[in-house]
């Protein structure tokens, strides 16, 4: 069994009376492609929020690299290898591309080569595309490229588990496709675990070997994509049966 990166135990979070996420648990082995999906509403960026240090969970545990993160702060969940983006793009507009990840290196407070084996800015933007911008101000790259970017700065802290939170958005289909195969390099050339959310299911599921879904902030599929697309569950609750033909198709292609 491969060495698990990161526990969620029966995570729970509510705002007032709402339950956003409710006793979610999962497990996040070394080198899984993971996929996150439900319908807006269903808890999946508030449950990566909790998982990333984000927020602090009402109840449940959180472990990483068997250290006990519950309500620490985002910087321990970054010494444990975690690492995420958002759903906007969270660079320095007045900061040059390569001081970007540099930033993202000096966040981690170490100097140590981690599951990516990258070990420089240079590195991190070769290998996202981004060398030839490396001098450039954030604020003057495209949309996709400042996506990029704040993966570049989550790899700068040298993480072992990367969260992804729906970086296909907004992107054209040939984007998000370029962007389905750069994670499913990342993963397979550097050694990543990644935990990817995403509206574009039909690409997450062609790429992903496993998918949450999650419902009404429970979780109610853990399996392969080509099961997940014939749970009547998920077809219910979220796929309906055109998007879950077409899913299939995909998966399978």
């Amino acid at each position: 069994m491969a060495e698990i990166l990161l526990e969620a135990r029966d995570v729970t979070v509510r705002f007032g009376g709402l339950t956003a996420v409710d006793a979610v648990s999962a497990r996040f082995g070394a080198g899984e492609l993971v996929g996150i999906i439900g319908p807006n509403g269903a808890g999946k960026t508030t449950f990566f929020n909790a998982i990333s240090g984000v927020i602090s969970p009402t109840s449940g545990e959180l472990i990483a690299g068997g250290t006990v993160l519950t309500g620490r702060a985002p910087q321990h969940y970054a010494a444990q290898g975690v690492a995420r983006t958002f759903q906007t793009p969270r660079v320095f507009a007045g900061m040059t591309v390569r001081e970007n990840v540099r930033f993202g290196m000096e966040f981690a407070g170490r100097h140590r080569r981690g599951a990516a084996g990258l070990s420089t800015e240079a590195e991190i933007l070769a290998m996202l595309g981004l060398a030839q911008l490396a001098d450039r101000p954030a604020s003057e790259i495209t949309p996709s490229q400042q996506r990029l970017l704040e993966i570049g700065m989550a790899l700068g802290t040298r993480p072992r588990l990367l969260l992804l939170d729906e970086v296909a958005a907004g992107l054209t289909e040939s984007e998000v496709q370029a962007m389905a195969q750069r994670i499913r390099r990342l993963r397979d050339e550097w050694g990543l675990t990644v935990v990817w959310i995403e509206h574009a299911v039909t690409t997450l599921l062609k790429y992903v070997e496993r998918v949450l879904v999650l419902h009404q902030g429970r979780k109610i599929a853990d399996a392969t994509p080509a099961e997940v697309v014939r749970d009547a569950q998920v077809i219910e609750a979220y796929l309906g049966d055109e998007m879950a033909d077409e899913a299939m198709l995909e998966a399978q292609a």
